[in-house]
């Protein structure tokens, strides 16, 4: 078995990048383009667009840095309602100052209590009149659209390289005289994933000591580095 790990959250281990997440980013940056593009008629607005990724923030962190969003609000970042309320206060110095515009992009997972809707109700309250919100919730178009370059010539040479692998374990695997195949190692069990510059498989089976299942995350996320 050799695992090709594709989901646009990005947060399985043994990989620094899944299959999707790459055309999930440019999904979700076209549309904030598109919400920027329509704020630029209103004065003293807040834009909250919530991306999928579940407790993920790879989708919210990429796509806020890449559409030169103002703040992120991620799982592993954790924040509490003083923190929401001194953004409010940032918010509204920067308005004062002739700012019209200000994004925030959250992830779904960043947490269950403060959620968008929650977000959107404590700035309406404390911004006492200095400026409106709006919430964007993009939900599934996330995953549409036409896959990126990227994703395709990733899927093309890892669906290679995988089955070269696979040809490769069955003649090691295969007994000559039955013409049976015997699983005899963990690394007849694998993931494969770009790992730095390189493709790398790994054994699931180790795989499964590095994943905090609760949340469904590699234990150390790479791009948080």
């Amino acid at each position: 078995m050799s695992v090709i790990p594709c989901t646009i959250s990005n947060n399985l281990p043994g990989t620094s990048l899944a299959l999707g997440s790459d055309t999930a980013v440019n999904e979700i940056c076209m549309m904030i383009d598109k919400i920027k593009q329509s704020a630029t008629g209103t004065k003293r607005r807040v834009f909250v667009v919530e991306t999928m990724g579940g407790y993920c923030g790879y989708l919210a962190t990429l796509s806020a840095l890449a559409s030169g969003a103002d703040n992120a609000y991620i799982f592993e970042e954790k924040f509490n309602v003083d923190d929401l309320k001194e953004d409010v206060e940032v918010i509204k110095q920067k308005m004062v100052k002739g700012v019209q515009r200000y994004l925030i992009v959250r992830g779904e997972g960043a947490n269950p209590n403060y959620t968008t809707q929650f977000v959107q109700q404590l700035f309406s309250e404390e911004a006492q009149g200095s400026f409106t919100t709006r919430v964007n919730v993009l939900g599934h178009a996330q995953q549409g659209g036409s896959p990126t370059p990227f994703d395709r010539n990733m899927g093309t040479k890892l669906a290679a390289r995988a089955v070269e692998y696979l040809i490769t374990q069955v003649k090691e695997n295969c007994d000559e005289a039955t013409g049976q195949v015997y699983v005899k190692s963990p690394d007849t069990a694998t993931l494969l994933g770009l790992q730095g510059r390189r493709v790398v498989f790994a054994p699931v089976e180790e795989l499964a000591n590095e994943t905090d299942f609760e949340h469904r995350l590699p234990l150390e996320q790479w791009w948080l580095k």
